[in-house]
């Protein structure tokens, strides 16, 4: 079996290779600082095109070329999406971009963002929720240096079989709906289906075979997956409200990021906080009407739920939150602490 330290080395010693197939920035023959760049989704994703690749540049020409980046999509280092955080902890990997919802009980902290009725449906004020209540969450990354927490604007639910309306949660009673997240599956569970947890990269399969009947996704993911294809009946709430969100990571190895001179790492600091994190909050803003769009286009429907049924939702969302309370206090975390802190920066972030 490879280990850790292996596929690094397999992966290092084919980039010449690599890099021509990905489109990464150049390599410069003055670099100081090579950094690789792991993440479970596609080259032309939006976390790639309009996150990685743009801030990956934009670091290089700060630093004159002495920092660089080699990206590698899909997993091509090796190893499965929720084995992200341990390769980005451990060294394998530089940096990594992936969920929080793929390691359970790692973040249990920064949980709190994605809960329903906690996130109302911006990204961009969630990111800057995140961003005022660092504070409240930092014990949650001891063993990392993370460069951006943030989020999409909020999951909604996209069924493989035409829904014509929603009168009650009974319509979702049985379905198998895939979740990215353990308090995703509460949500599932809360609204009487069966979540089935797995990587997105799974769900396109999943869906063409039927082993789920749908998934909580937000329709930016929608364009890369070409879930339009596959699905024929999305749901928001009544308000366009979501059902939760999931919370993304950007991290880097704390050893590497220690062991590099002040300067550059300044250079890393001065990219990597709120500027960065309502930028981003818009980019994913702005990509969920391009995956509306590819859903009413190919034909399929967009449901908005009755007041009736979305407030029984955002009932049981609450309940979601006094789970999530009860189950960190466990940990001698003041769940409700947080909530609170959570919820009055995101209402006051919503325009």
């Amino acid at each position: 079996m490879l280990t850790g330290r292996m596929i690094r080395a397999v992966a290092l010693g084919t980039i010449a290779a690599l890099t021509t197939a990905l489109p990464q920035v150049a390599l410069a023959a003055d670099r100081e600082v090579t950094l690789t760049i792991h993440h479970f989704l596609s080259p032309k994703a939006t976390n790639q095109a309009k996150m990685i690749e743009p801030w990956a540049k934009r670091i290089e020409k700060e630093s004159d070329g002495r920092i660089g980046f080699e990206i590698f999509p899909s997993m091509s280092l090796g190893g499965k999406p929720p084995e992200l955080y341990r390769q980005v902890r451990d060294g394998t990997a530089d940096i990594v971009w992936t969920l929080i919802g793929y390691t359970p009980g790692v973040f249990p902290r920064t949980e709190a963002f994605e809960l329903p009725t906690v996130h109302l449906g911006s990204a961009t004020a969630t990111n800057l929720a995140i961003q005022d209540n660092y504070d409240l969450i930092a014990d949650d990354f001891d063993d990392i240096h993370p460069l951006l927490i943030h989020t999409h604007d909020g999951n909604a639910l996209h069924m493989r079989e035409p829904v014509e309306d929603v009168q009650s949660l009974d319509a979702f009673k049985g379905m198998k709906m895939r979740t990215p997240s353990r308090t995703g599956a509460w949500m599932i569970e809360a609204l009487g289906a069966e979540p089935v947890g797995m990587p997105v990269p799974a769900l396109p399969q999943a869906l063409s075979k039927g082993a789920v009947d749908g998934a909580l996704i937000p329709f930016e993911i929608f364009p890369p997956l070409k879930l339009a294809e596959l699905t024929q009946t999305s749901v928001e709430g009544r308000n366009k409200e979501r059902f939760g969100t999931s919370i993304f990571l950007f991290a880097m190895n704390k050893e590497r990021y220690e062991a590099m001179p002040d300067d550059l790492r300044a250079i890393i600091d001065a990219n990597s906080g709120r500027e960065f994190a309502e930028q981003i909050g818009e980019v994913w803003h702005a990509e969920e009407t391009t995956g509306k769009r590819q859903q009413y286009d190919s034909g399929g429907t967009i449901l908005r739920l009755n007041q009736e049924v979305t407030d029984d939702i955002t009932v049981r969302g609450q309940t979601i939150v006094e789970r999530w309370i009860e189950e960190v206090s466990d940990k001698d975390i003041d769940g409700e602490a947080i909530i609170d802190a959570a919820r009055t920066s995101v209402r006051e972030h919503t325009k």
